[in-house]
């Protein structure tokens, strides 16, 4: 029986990901070829992962990138089913490198690409295999701009992405400091403008109900109406709410005072909580 030597199941290991005695079983039964072994090692990972679709992978990482001149961009979410498995340095890493090979292609380009020799979706599957959770590409967002500027929350649960009007003195802090700001505060849209005629009629019904239980006269009620929306687009829209570094201001001021040639034109946001 074909015995391999340690520093050939070390290579597959480094190929495939796959622990050591997973490999040295795989190396075994394929009497050392490589490429038969890998193949092991894939159809393992179908296996589980046939296994394990009924999961729910509701961890995981949540990756930004930006291109090299800040005009496009995406955010990944790579599921998994453990927080124990999210926070894996190698488990960061894969989705460090998923995401940056998912900069300017469509979900479903992205997961027909090739990585380390085999194609995205069927890279999932085999890490699947090798870490024993269900393992899947969850959101994923594009944006393109003038200027991008990206910001990954700690613990890698929350990603946000901001694009400004121009390429300017200052953009590059102001892309940054506006993407934390919709990490943390999570806006429905950029400007009253933005927001869906769905969300206001509901917001008009809830308030409009609450003001008629407080016995307000209905001829007053419109006026107020105006009023509590004007607040619900300060606190929910991303330019006019409070900048978080600086409450006195909003974000729409913030940047107009980093430049003056400077305005927010656009935002996306991934989060897994």
């Amino acid at each position: 029986m074909y015995t391999p030597v340690a520093a050939d199941v070390a290579k597959l290991r480094n190929i495939t990901g796959a622990g050591m005695m997973d490999c040295k079983k795989a190396l075994v039964e394929a009497e050392g070829d490589f490429d038969k072994a890998i193949e092991i090692l894939r159809k393992k990972g179908q296996k589980v992962a046939a296994n394990r679709a009924d999961r729910e992978s509701t961890e995981g990482a949540v990756i930004a990138k930006v291109n090299a001149d800040n005009t496009a961009g995406v955010i990944i979410a790579l599921n998994c089913e453990t927080d124990f498995v999210a926070k894996n340095d190698d488990f960061v890493k894969l989705a460090h490198e998923l995401a940056e090979l998912a900069l300017g292609k469509t979900k479903e380009e992205f997961l027909a690409a090739d990585f380390q020799g085999t194609t995205v979706a069927e890279k999932l599957i085999e890490q699947t295999g090798v870490i024993g959770e269900k393992i899947e590409i969850g959101s994923f967002e594009t944006i393109e701009g003038p200027f991008l500027g990206a910001y990954i929350h700690a613990g890698n649960k929350i990603a946000a992405i901001t694009s400004l009007s121009a390429d300017a003195d200052g953009a590059a802090d102001a892309a940054k400091a506006v993407s934390m700001q919709v990490a943390a505060m999570n806006p429905i849209a950029l400007d009253e403008t933005m927001v869906s005629q769905e969300v206001i009629d509901r917001e008009l019904d809830i308030e409009r109900e609450i003001l008629t239980k407080e016995g307000k006269p209905a001829n007053i009620i419109d006026n107020i109406l105006k009023g509590k929306m004007q607040k619900f687009y300060k606190d929910n829209t991303l330019v006019h709410q409070a900048f978080i570094k600086d409450s006195g201001v909003s974000v729409a001021d913030y940047v107009k005072s980093v430049n003056g040639d400077l305005k927010v034109v656009g935002f996306v946001r991934v989060s897994l909580t």
